[in-house]
């Protein structure tokens, strides 16, 4: 990776995170729209399925390889997270204008009161082995030679970390955007520890597998 990050390369990984945040926001308005908590979480995977498909940049789908890169790498992550941001903020407010809004809103301000209610230690934990998993969930994509297990681990990873009751900091955008909670300065604290927790675990993982494997050699 270049040295520099240049303008166009800002402006295609800023693009490329609003649209890993829409799909993120798709597979969690499914999440929302379905009663049953184990099909929710299988059709929540429909959003990362295409984020590793289309090789969008998603925060949690990336940081685990922070440390394996420079400056340029860390600034493309927060690029990243700001067009998460971004994208789940569109969708909110555009299908808050929908005749499904009214169910939207109401299941994603339970979970956004859950979420703004726990501890901050609770949180990162939570948000912790959401990382662990998303990172082994892309981490299995690129590494799996055949479809069926590049898919299952990302299927597997989403399914797991959401009927794990883990937290997905991008996902909690969205919910949090469609409850509007913004306003509410909890909120802003709740997600900064959700988006430490989601790269911790997923640097500690990336790191602690390629650590034990050169020990191994």
């Amino acid at each position: 990776m270049a040295d520099r990050l240049t303008a166009k390369a800002a402006l295609g990984t800023a693009l490329s995170g609003v649209l890993a945040g829409v799909l993120i926001s798709i597979g969690g308005t499914v999440n929302l729209s379905i009663e049953n908590r184990v099909l929710g979480a299988c059709f929540f995977s429909i959003g990362l399925f295409f984020v590793v498909s289309m090789r969008l940049w998603l925060f949690t789908g990336k940081v685990g390889w922070l440390c394996r890169h420079g400056m340029t790498y860390a600034v493309q992550l927060l690029l990243t997270l700001a067009g998460n941001f971004a994208g789940t903020l569109c969708v909110a407010l555009l299908l808050r204008q929908t005749r499904t809004a009214d169910g939207l809103v109401q299941r994603a301000a339970e979970l956004s009161a859950a979420k703004m209610t726990d501890s901050l230690p609770s949180l990162f934990v939570l948000a912790l082995f959401c990382g662990v998993l998303m990172y082994l969930g892309v981490s299995g994509f690129q590494t799996f030679d055949s479809a069926p297990g590049r898919y299952g681990a990302v299927f597997l990873a989403v399914t797991v970390f959401i009927l794990s009751g883990f937290e997905h900091c991008i996902a909690n955008m969205y919910y949090y955007s469609m409850s509007g909670v913004w306003g509410d300065g909890r909120a802003w604290l709740t997600m900064a520890v959700m988006v430490l927790g989601n790269a911790a675990g997923s640097v500690i993982t990336a790191e602690g597998c390629r650590l034990s494997q050169k020990l191994l050699e």
